[in-house]
């Protein structure tokens, strides 16, 4: 809008005149050269803002919560996951006093038995991060589609002690279940490496990924699990840690390292991901080890979401409980060798000794020894002298001679 001027006596407005030129102003226009000659030199030394323009479309989001019966290792656990994926969700418990198809339950997990007909009924439900034990995995299922979540990362604990995680893809499928062992948290490795809260990982897989077909699934499974949608909301545009899957022993390890970068002043200008792809060429980056690390043993891979038809099992794998099994029955085995042992050895105490004829060929090597004649001891021995009991005699003497000392001179100095 034209600057207007009004006037002291009336109402009407007249635009402002423009300030007229000067000579001096009015000279040639810059050229474009120059222009962009400047920009580039002011470019240089300017270092680019953190925010990226782009639009978000991959929409993936993760829901990652547990049962009930875990211990304080896969708490941590789930944490630090939630902590290195920000497109993750914590669970949700349904509570509702005014919806029949929910339970009231305490603040420490999420009881369904009776699920809702509708994700409509339990809008007023609170957050919460357990599930019964009791209840099926499918009801995982409606919890995935009320958080508005495509995938699941769901720890389920049996006796205390064993840990079984199970990746999804809700709610068509497919999903795995895995053995989850050696669990190292972050707070307990210590490590040196660090890398900033919310940036998007690089993901490394071994070879032998591509080698089976449903190892190559499982790498489809886990990139569009564990790798951080370009662009998210809660996201960083930086790349400064890598998670490692290796495959080892029929197993999945699983590490986080952090990307030390060593770039100079001249890469200053360019963009966090080209001086990424710039250290990696130039084989300029080291690798430390942030945390968590644990090992996945493959179980089964089902055709749909928490069930269904299996599509793979493990033939290589051992339930805990036969793992320990057979821990128990070498214990035992090396118990019963010992007794058997003791019993034999019982037996032979036992048993009649031989007696074994005698061997005319023994006494060959015997020599006879000389016969010495008989004495008789007519006159009674001397009595042998206690060196002992003769040093006890003089000292009592002795002392007794020092306390009738000590008694006359306590005499004389009363006198």
């Amino acid at each position: 809008m034209a600057a207007t001027k009004r006037k002291r006596r009336g109402s009407l407005e007249v635009q402002a005149k423009k300030p007229k030129k000067s000579r001096k102003d009015a000279g040639q226009p810059a050229k474009p050269t120059d222009v962009a000659k400047e920009a580039e030199e002011e470019n240089r030394d300017r270092i680019p803002g953190p925010v990226c323009k782009g639009k978000w479309k991959n929409k993936e989001r993760i829901l990652i919560f547990s049962s009930r019966g875990i211990n304080f290792r896969t708490r941590h656990l789930m944490q630090d996951l939630r902590m290195l994926m920000p497109h993750s969700k914590a669970g949700v418990s349904l509570y509702s006093p005014d919806c029949p198809g929910t339970h009231s339950v305490d603040q420490a997990g999420l009881e369904l038995r009776n699920p809702p007909a509708s994700a409509s009924q339990v809008l007023g439900s609170k957050l919460d991060t357990k599930m019964d034990r009791k209840d099926k995995l499918f009801v995982i299922n409606e919890v995935c589609e009320m958080k508005n979540c495509n995938k699941c990362i769901y720890f389920e604990a049996k006796k205390k002690q064993d840990l079984y995680m199970w990746l999804s893809n809700s709610p068509h499928g497919p999903s795995a279940k895995f053995l989850v062992q050696n669990i190292h948290t972050l707070a307990e490795l210590k490590m040196t490496g660090n890398c900033l809260k919310g940036s998007r990982p690089l993901l490394s897989f071994d070879p032998a990924f591509d080698d089976l077909p449903h190892y190559a699934l499982l790498k489809e499974f886990l990139i569009q699990i564990f790798s951080t949608p370009r662009y998210h909301p809660k996201s960083q545009p930086f790349v400064d840690h890598v998670f490692t899957f290796t495959i080892l022993d029929n197993r999945i390890w699983f590490r986080n390292f952090q990307l030390m970068r060593h770039t100079t002043s001249r890469h200053t200008h360019l963009k966090s991901e080209q001086r990424l792809e710039l250290c990696i060429i130039e084989e300029d980056a080291a690798l430390v080890e942030i945390g968590p690390r644990f090992v996945l043993n493959l179980i089964k891979i089902f055709q749909g979401s928490f069930g269904g038809p299996t599509l793979y099992e493990n033939p290589h794998y051992q339930s805990p409980n036969m793992h320990r099994r057979i821990i128990r029955s070498m214990t035992a085995a090396k118990y019963r060798e010992r007794q058997q042992v003791k019993d034999v050895q019982k037996l032979r105490k036992k048993e009649p000794k031989t007696i074994l004829p005698h061997d005319p060929t023994a006494d060959v090597f015997v020599t006879p020894a000389e016969e010495k004649p008989v004495e008789i001891q007519w006159v009674k021995p001397e009595p042998k002298v206690d060196l002992k009991a003769r040093k006890r005699r003089i000292y009592k003497r002795h002392r007794k001679l020092q306390q009738k000392m000590g008694r006359g001179s306590t005499k004389g100095i009363s006198g």
